[in-house]
């Protein structure tokens, strides 16, 4: 009986190792790749070990900041991470997810600049390369110069078909955004000094980026300010490993730009979902459905891994049941052995045969 419980409980904990190895397996897919956070950029956030500045980029005057213009015409500053970043899994074909938060402060100024950009590079091309006549310090000069970037713009370019010096655009390869917003519409000021907060969100299954914003200090917008089906395949079909950064120029004017806090992580999606939509007549129609399968998507993937926590749990816990059960039952065992089976005392023994005599 003790061989059989011995087999049952080394079944159940099989069971539950390979359940937990799978769970781990499904959050280190999803949460694998490159990701970092700073808090700030003090001395003690080590960052200059990850992130490059280029060009007027310099620590701020408060010894937290990155303060990426100066106060001199024509000045152009950038922060790049380091490490090139993999936007796609095994198979080429299936893309990595990925999301992006800073907070940042444009100072007011009579001439305005460009502004700030989050910027995606693909492999290979110069991140050092800076135009100070260019938007956010970018240059388009050559066909193969291709990039994903999110403007945050205070400058109204006539040549670039902008709508005033206080928005938000989604650019591919060229400044004439694919679609824009107008801060002023939420009480939001880029140029006005205050610092800001940005949530930006690439949804690998849907194809959508999205682009979140509100003052410092107050919570994450539920809806997205702006939102686009960005197709980064046809973008890049064969680069693999891509830089992303933060740039910004001032052109004419004296305008400062200040980034207090970065953060970025890629998640990949499990095997057993689809990185392609499963109807993509979907997409040709209204952009708004993208966002209803982005959050059921979100909302399977928690409940099974809920589901193969419990699982592993209950096993786990069944196991330990049965293992101090065996214990018990063998102490049990023990104490109701049978009198006639014990060994008498040696002395009474010998008592015993001194009578006889």
């Amino acid at each position: 009986m003790i061989k059989m419980v011995a087999f049952y409980t080394s079944r159940y904990f099989i069971i539950a190792l390979c359940l937990f190895t799978f769970y781990c397996k499904s959050i280190a897919a999803k949460d694998s790749n490159s990701s970092f956070y700073f808090k700030n950029f003090g001395k003690d956030s080590n960052f200059i070990s990850f992130l490059g500045l280029y060009g007027d980029a310099n620590v701020g005057n408060d010894g937290l900041s990155l303060q990426l213009t100066s106060p001199l015409v024509s000045s152009v500053g950038r922060v790049i991470y380091k490490n090139p970043i993999k936007f796609y899994g095994e198979n080429h074909k299936k893309l990595v997810s990925f999301s992006t938060y800073f907070s940042f402060s444009i100072s007011n100024d009579s001439r305005n600049g460009d502004g700030l950009a989050f910027v995606v590079f693909s492999d290979g091309y110069p991140v050092d390369l800076l135009d100070d006549k260019g938007p956010f310090g970018l240059s388009v000069k050559g066909e193969n110069f291709k990039f994903l970037s999110v403007e945050f713009d205070t400058l109204m370019d006539a040549k670039y078909g902008d709508m005033n010096g206080n928005h938000v655009g989604i650019d591919v390869s060229s400044f004439v955004s694919l679609k824009v917003t107008n801060l002023s519409n939420y009480d939001l000021g880029l140029s006005s000094g205050n610092r800001l907060q940005v949530w930006i969100d690439y949804e690998a299954g849907s194809r959508q980026l999205e682009v979140r914003m509100n003052k410092f200090g107050e919570n994450r917008p539920i809806d997205p300010l702006l939102f686009k089906r960005i197709d980064l395949p046809k973008i890049w079909p064969e680069n693999d490993g891509f830089y992303v950064g933060l740039s910004s120029s001032n052109g004419n004017s004296s305008q400062l730009c200040n980034v207090y806090s970065w953060s970025f992580k890629t998640r990949q999606q499990p095997d057993w979902m689809h990185s392609e939509p499963l109807d993509p007549i979907v997409y040709k129609g209204r952009e708004e459905n993208e966002i209803k399968i982005r959050k059921k998507s979100d909302c399977v993937m928690r409940i099974l891994s809920a589901l193969i926590l419990g699982i592993g749990l209950g096993a786990l816990g069944s196991f330990i049941g049965m293992f101090m059960w065996t214990i018990f039952a063998n102490r049990r065992l023990i104490a109701i052995t049978p009198e006639e089976f014990a060994m008498k005392p040696v002395a009474h023994d010998k008592a015993s045969a001194n009578e006889k005599q």
